[in-house]
């Protein structure tokens, strides 16, 4: 009696359990039903199938109130501000309009922000309907997370709306801009052990994609993104049509007119860390850094950089990314790239951000390219700072254009011209080890020592006690 008594009590107790779980399994049928549930623990929701809208009215009306508890400073369409729930989109697609990036006044406007933990969401299409040149008043975000070990998956997000938009930074990145910006960008991930996974970023805003700051272990996985290129003569070419550029008569903020000859991203990081900011974990609000990134199996393309994350603090892990059509594609400062890949199309496949770079092992393997060639700083990669350990192997493309390995010295980058920011050109490079399983040459400035290695094209050295053999 007492052993049945017992597995009656387990069986009851297990039925409670499953009737609980399947009473948390939610299906809703609008945006206003779907609100209700963002700052509940413990749900599973799942929306219906098809396309919703927010609407500039719908902030009239006042049906997007909401606001982020950082600082109170920023306009929340959706906030998730509960824990352990999973929000389940397949099928959905929401539609914002770029004009709802100024319905909510002198505000910054976030579409979708994370503020609880352990939480999912998965498999939303979130496309920005309207103008590229519809820029916020403040700034604009497609998603942002906060708080820890929340996980965002499956999204196909489409990020449209900011001004100047077609110049890159050519004319400034916010303050003392030669052209007033109002930046738009995709996906800011802060928090503790956050994790974007399998999303897909067609991104036609001038700001970064995918970037961390004060976030704690993030993971990147498994993403696609996606932007725009344009060469310089074609911004020239708007001389006396009265866009913005020709109306500053095309000076850029680097102090001089903007140079021929270069491609440049029109948003800015594909993958990009800071080394400051700010998030809210557990209802506590900290400022720091980015420590411990880690991205694999992503691919950035027509971006500014492809995976830029020097500024982070901590194991710094990069493996099988590919940048493609990048002005620069990978830049750690120090910390691993392994089995990665890029074109030298617009720009090198790696570049040392600052002459105290150290420790960047990198193996880089260099893919040929459809696209013609507009690589204005001549450079495959450009080496700087010590103790690397760097493989370039592959194709050969682009040797007949004249590009090269170039260690130390002038980067010849378009922001760097006429003297411009000294602090990031004109490195030295010492005492590290590099193999060029390529036929590109490899130059060895003047500002280079103790370099040693292997190099299958040929070897042109400047420098000084360098022993790195054809």
């Amino acid at each position: 009696m007492i052993i049945k008594s017992y597995f009656k009590t387990l069986l009851i107790g297990v039925v409670l359990m499953l009737s609980s779980n399947l009473q948390s399994q939610v299906l809703v049928n609008s945006i206003k039903e779907l609100v209700p549930y963002l700052d509940d623990d413990n749900v599973h929701v799942k929306m219906a199938p098809g396309v919703y809208n927010i609407t500039a009215e719908d902030v009239k009306k006042g049906m997007y109130p909401k606001e982020s508890n950082i600082k109170r400073i920023c306009k929340v369409l959706l906030l998730f501000e509960g824990n352990n729930s999973t929000y389940d989109f397949t099928g959905v697609t929401i539609n914002v309009e770029t004009a709802v990036f100024r319905s909510f006044g002198n505000f910054r406007v976030n579409e979708i922000q994370i503020l609880g933990n352990n939480n999912v969401l998965k498999n939303l299409t979130l496309v920005d309907v309207g103008s590229v040149h519809d820029g916020p008043t403040v700034g604009a975000l497609n998603l942002c997370m906060d708080g820890r070990e929340n996980r965002i998956e499956g999204f196909h997000v489409t990020a449209k709306g900011s001004f100047p938009y077609g110049y890159g930074d050519a004319f400034g990145k916010g303050g003392n801009s030669v052209i007033n910006h109002q930046k738009h960008s995709a996906c800011l991930i802060r928090g503790e052990s956050n994790h974007l996974k399998n999303s897909t970023f067609i991104h036609r805003s001038y700001g970064h994609c995918i970037f961390m700051q004060a976030a704690n272990n993030p993971l990147i996985e498994g993403c696609y993104v996606e932007g725009e290129v344009r060469k310089t003569d074609d911004m020239l070419a708007e001389e006396g049509t009265g866009s913005p550029a020709d109306k500053v008569g095309f000076k850029t903020v680097w102090g001089y007119k903007l140079p021929k000859g270069y491609m440049m991203s029109t948003g800015e990081a594909g993958i990009r860390a800071y080394n400051a900011g700010e998030t809210y974990i557990d209802g506590e609000f900290f400022r720091r850094g980015t420590s411990n990134p880690t991205v694999i199996n992503c691919t950035v393309k027509y971006m500014r950089t492809g995976v830029t994350i020097a500024h982070a603090t901590g194991k710094k892990y990069v493996e099988n990314c590919t940048a493609m059509g990048c002005e620069n594609g990978f830049s750690l400062g120090s910390g691993e790239v392994v089995g990665c890949r890029a074109d030298v199309t617009h720009g090198p496949a790696y570049s040392s951000t600052y002459s105290s770079d150290v420790a960047y092992n990198a193996d880089i393997t260099i893919i040929s390219s459809k696209e013609p060639y507009c690589n204005g700083s001549g450079s495959v990669a450009y080496i700087g700072g010590s103790k690397h350990k760097i493989t370039l192997r592959g194709s050969n493309q682009g040797v007949e254009h004249g590009l090269k390995i170039k260690v130390g010295g002038d980067k010849n980058n378009i922001r760097l011209l006429q003297g411009n920011l000294p602090n990031q050109n004109n490195f030295k490079g010492w005492d590290f080890e590099i193999n060029n399983l390529t036929n590109f040459p490899l130059f060895l400035s003047e500002k280079s020592s103790g370099v040693k290695g292997q190099s299958l094209g040929l070897i042109s050295d400047l420098g000084n006690q360098n022993k790195v053999k054809k």
